[in-house]
């Protein structure tokens, strides 16, 4: 008696505990009986019923979802092939037409995969490469100025950001009748393939040696300008200095026969000293102890000696 009135206990319990059901804030809840959604979807939190064992409660999730494609090799409408991954937010609108085409979320990622990746494809296909990695019209440097037509800054008309905004535009009407609603889209990234790439860096190693060899060209004419203008200058300068010496020069000389005359000019008694200043003079500078002089007496310079011997 007293087990069978356990075993009767047990069995109300799981009764019990298999009628009810919890719905968090982050969740919404389709009723399924037999595998066939009944009544409204749930979507407010809180304590539910349901029909035990006949019942089954599907849980969705009401916040933002992530989808995640693989990276894709697509090729441009200017035939470059370029890998494209890219990533979107999208949710759950419709929780009951959700269930009845995709069932789950793995149902929902496989058929974004389509979408998506069909039209990132066309997308891409439509546009030259320059659009699709480009965002805008950036002012280039001056030395890209002069090299426009290698570095590719030639002007975009779409550019990346608007290729990102069809993408969107394309994909959200397609996944009406799905209950989803895809929120956004963004490339994650976009790279060249590895041929393209070799080239490309091959492309920018020669533009910058070009670069670096007009520099180094402008730097040696520049050289040679300020060496040009320093010899010119050290010319200038000896010229100037060169006829400062011959002025002052030409000055202490014309000093010099202005004191010479102004000294014979002078009285009988200063111009006899400055006469004898002048024998002492020729005497150092013409005589030594191995000099012979002869002498005539009717030369200036015996009278001089003549005088002073006096």
């Amino acid at each position: 008696m007293r087990i069978g009135v356990i075993a009767l206990a047990l069995v109300v319990l799981i009764v019990l505990l298999n009628s009810l059901y919890i719905v968090k804030e982050p969740e919404q809840v389709i009723i399924t009986q037999f595998g066939r959604p009944i009544g409204d979807p749930v979507t407010t939190p809180g304590l539910k019923l349901k029909v035990p064992i006949v019942q089954k409660a599907n849980r969705f999730d009401k916040r933002f979802l992530e989808w995640d494609g693989d990276p894709n090799q697509l090729p441009t409408k200017d035939k470059r092939f370029v890998w494209v991954d890219m990533y979107a937010r999208w949710r759950i609108t419709d929780p009951l037409l959700y269930f009845q085409r995709l069932r789950d979320e793995r149902g929902a990622q496989t058929r974004l995969d389509d979408i998506l990746d069909g039209e990132t494809r066309n997308a891409i296909a439509n546009h030259n490469l320059l659009e699709v990695v480009r965002n805008t019209n950036r002012t280039p440097e001056q030395s890209e100025l002069e090299t426009r037509d290698e570095t590719g800054l030639d002007q975009i008309q779409i550019g990346r950001e608007k290729i990102r905004t069809v993408i969107l535009n394309n994909a959200k009407p397609r996944t009406l009748d799905l209950g989803i609603e895809i929120l956004d889209v963004q490339f994650k990234r976009i790279n060249y393939v590895e041929e393209v790439r070799q080239k490309v860096y091959e492309r920018m190693v020669a533009e910058r040696m070009r670069i670096a060899d007009r520099f180094r060209s402008e730097g040696e004419g520049e050289a040679s300008r300020i060496r040009g203008e320093k010899e010119r200058e050290l010319k200038r300068i000896q010229s100037e200095a060169y006829r400062k010496a011959r002025e002052v020069r030409g000055n202490a000389d014309a000093e010099a026969t202005d004191i010479y005359a102004a000294a014979y000019n002078r009285s009988t008694g200063t111009q006899n000293f400055y006469e004898f200043l002048k024998t002492m003079e020729i005497y150092r500078t013409t005589l030594d102890s191995e000099t012979s002089l002869i002498l005539s007496t009717e030369g200036e310079f015996y009278r001089f000696i003549k005088q002073s011997g006096r």
